[in-house]
């Protein structure tokens, strides 16, 4: 689903969809964020950083939270205005605590550095802003906020 509003001379752009649970359906992810992204004027630097943030929380959710079951399901929503691109992702798998997750030690070696974590941090990197909640209840809910760069 599109919609186009237009608030105080401002353009709202805000795409919305829902995909399975499937490592397949991460390229139809990736390009509805960069469409939105791209059609609010953002860089390619900024296009790519919210494609790869949104590519590693997908990947997660669907490796961590549902198992690899494609059964699972994925809402997306990204919106853009005022600068700002909006990408939030709900899903109903295992609850999880962010906030569990180490930073990874990026001076080690590849070959000695423990496993997971590296998702979560390159979210952090690429996005101006990451929030997470989890419950039972009402599921998964990722936010991740990109604001334009100076060069879009």
């Amino acid at each position: 689903m599109e919609a186009v509003f237009y608030l105080q001379h401002k353009i709202l752009l805000m795409k919305k969809a829902k995909f399975s649970a499937d490592f397949k359906n991460l390229d139809a992810i990736r390009d509805l964020v960069g469409e939105v992204a791209e059609q609010a004027g953002f860089s390619c630097k900024d296009i790519y950083s919210v494609q790869l943030a949104t590519d590693e929380a997908c990947s997660n959710i669907i490796e961590h939270a549902y198992k690899g079951s494609p059964k699972g399901k994925l809402d997306i929503s990204c919106d853009a205005a005022g600068g700002e691109l909006t990408v939030i992702i709900h899903d109903h798998g295992k609850e999880f605590d962010m906030s569990s997750v180490r930073k990874p030690n990026l001076s080690k070696q590849l070959s000695e550095r423990e496993e997971g974590g590296l998702g979560v941090y390159l979210m952090h990197q690429l996005m101006d802003e990451v929030h997470f909640s989890s419950s039972k209840r009402f599921g998964n809910t990722l936010t991740m906020i990109k604001r334009k760069s100076r060069d879009s």
